[in-house]
């Protein structure tokens, strides 16, 4: 099933909707202000994205849908909102929303929209990750640079995997080993030779690097 994050200031609309979605065994993520929301979303892959608009603090719904499509996030968004004008709407949707829901609404209707958005976007998904002039084809796992084409080990095949599909964002390093060896992680230098095993071939060839270290964090691409 579907994973979901749900943004909502209000604590009842949010465990209601929380609920409803995880006795229909979808899994379910929260957030009930737009900075934990962008957190979650920079740190996660969600299949869709439920958006309140009106949120607490300086980061709204608009701002966070709009932030996520300017960094190729193209995640589904149906957002949620009291607000039920045209220019409200065409607001939302210029901000990159696929859908839009007005409260109060039948989570029924809430449920058919996600299975919508999401068959739309698992129908048109690319098997291409492209950052700069780097493009990974995860479905026959071959890698390029500019037009190059690079052989890497299954270890650094994935390793580049979530590297791109979080890029532009930090993965952090626990989330990586988790990635890479599950349950049986190893000494703690290895991620870090890792890394340089992956530079060696994707970065050292060319003259502008796209793997970079956040010292005490982890590592991103972009």
């Amino acid at each position: 099933m579907p994973k979901i994050l749900v943004v909502e200031d209000s604590k009842d609309i949010l465990n209601n909707i929380t609920m409803f979605l995880e006795n229909m065994k979808y899994s379910v993520d929260c957030a009930d202000n737009g900075m934990t929301a962008m957190y979650l979303i920079g740190n996660n892959r969600y299949d869709v994205i439920v958006l309140d608009i009106m949120l607490p603090g300086s980061v709204n719904g608009y701002d966070i849908c709009k932030t996520m499509r300017e960094c190729n996030n193209h995640t589904p968004v149906i957002m949620l909102t009291a607000k039920d004008s045209i220019d409200d709407r065409l607001q939302g949707f210029d901000s990159g929303a696929d859908d839009y829901l007005i409260k109060p609404f039948s989570l029924n209707e809430l449920e058919a929209r996600i299975k919508a958005v999401y068959k739309r976007s698992s129908g048109s998904i690319s098997h291409q990750l492209v950052v700069s002039d780097l493009v990974f084809d995860t479905e026959t796992y071959t890698v390029s640079r500019q037009g190059q084409l690079i052989e890497l080990n299954p270890t650094l095949y994935k390793l580049l995997e979530i590297l791109m599909k979080y890029s532009p964002h930090v993965v952090k390093k626990d989330i990586i080993e988790e990635h890479l060896w599950g349950d049986d992680l190893p000494e703690s230098e290895v991620l870090k030779t890792t890394i340089h095993m992956l530079r060696k071939k994707i970065d050292a060839p060319y003259e502008t690097p796209l793997i970079h270290t956040m010292r005490g964090i982890g590592y991103l691409i972009k």
